[in-house]
């Protein structure tokens, strides 16, 4: 396929969220066609305004699409979306390939690329890692399960949203990559809350502490986006709490079909539980640091 003929080809985008949204415009900053939904009418003017076209259903926005990317929030709205009334699967044209970039549960995911492969159309899973900074400049990590001709067909259109776009193997693939790379992220956040309530306990400088230790075997990508946004205060969500905890019940859930014991995670999967019965659930995962806040009874501030 040649450069012109690729970006004739037409992209629909379902779910214009905190990460769908960024991502859906930069693929028309690269030249594509995208055919937006959304429950969110605001979100699809916001893409309209930016040169998108917009269509009244997930089964229109197929209708008129080569590739279809889905980015929704948990596994009920993935299937409704794509099998459900007036959903991708009655509007799929012979050809095109179903994109679902959501954290959705692997068991979830095969189910729905069953049903579409009935019909001869191919589904990848496709979830991101990143959060809302890297959906904006286009550099999101893409860990992608499916059909290996289907994955290089969209290769180049998900190359407009991720810096590393990887094909993990066979469908359920990506979306099981997506899970244990929620574990890291997620166990990872926890841990950094403790030492850094240990530490603001002990009245130390936070950030001089942080200095201190980013170069080290304790730094990490995790540390860097996080401190500064906790010293600040600043819970604005690039990814939410309530999102994670699906994200970390979905884990839950596959651990226990495989039998394997994930105590770490549970024990996270429980401070986000409580986390969301206090209503921090609109919070970012770095909120996190506030159930361990709330038991030494200590804020971890910048020194004044």
């Amino acid at each position: 396929m040649t450069y012109r003929e690729e970006r004739q080809m037409k992209i629909g985008f379902i779910g214009l969220g905190i990460m769908g949204k960024p991502m859906a415009k930069n693929l028309l900053k690269h030249g594509y066609a995208v055919i937006v939904n959304d429950i969110n009418e605001q979100s699809v003017g916001e893409l309209v305004q930016a040169g998108a076209a917009s269509e009244v259903s997930p089964q229109a926005v197929a209708r008129e699409s080569d590739i279809m990317i889905t980015m929704l929030p948990n596994n009920e709205i993935v299937r409704s979306v794509i099998l459900g009334d007036n959903g991708i699967a009655q509007g799929a044209k012979s050809g095109s390939v179903v994109v679902d970039m959501s954290s959705t549960s692997p068991v979830v995911v095969r189910e729905i690329a069953a049903r579409l492969q009935e019909q001869g159309i191919p589904m990848l899973d496709a979830p991101v890692s990143g959060g809302e900074p890297k959906a904006i400049d286009g550099t999101l990590s893409i860990m992608v399960g499916g059909d290996e001709a289907a994955f290089e067909r969209v290769k180049p259109v998900l190359a407009c949203m991720g810096k590393d776009v990887v094909r993990v193997g066979a469908s359920g693939s990506g979306a099981t990559a997506k899970l244990a790379n929620q574990i890291i992220v997620n166990v990872n956040i926890a841990a950094m809350s403790e030492a850094l309530v240990l530490a603001a306990k002990a009245g130390i400088d936070i950030e001089k502490m942080y200095e201190a230790i980013r170069g080290g075997l304790a730094g990490s990508a995790v540390l860097d986006a996080k401190v500064p946004m906790i010293v600040e205060r600043n819970f604005k969500a690039g990814g939410r709490i309530d999102i994670n905890l699906k994200d970390l019940t979905n884990v839950m859930e596959t651990a226990e079909s495989l039998a394997v014991p994930l105590p770490l995670t549970a024990h996270v999967k429980h401070v986000f539980e409580t986390l969301k019965e206090a209503g921090k659930q609109a919070d970012d995962h770095c909120g996190v640091v506030q159930y361990y806040e709330n038991l030494a009874g200590t804020i971890v501030q910048k020194s004044r």
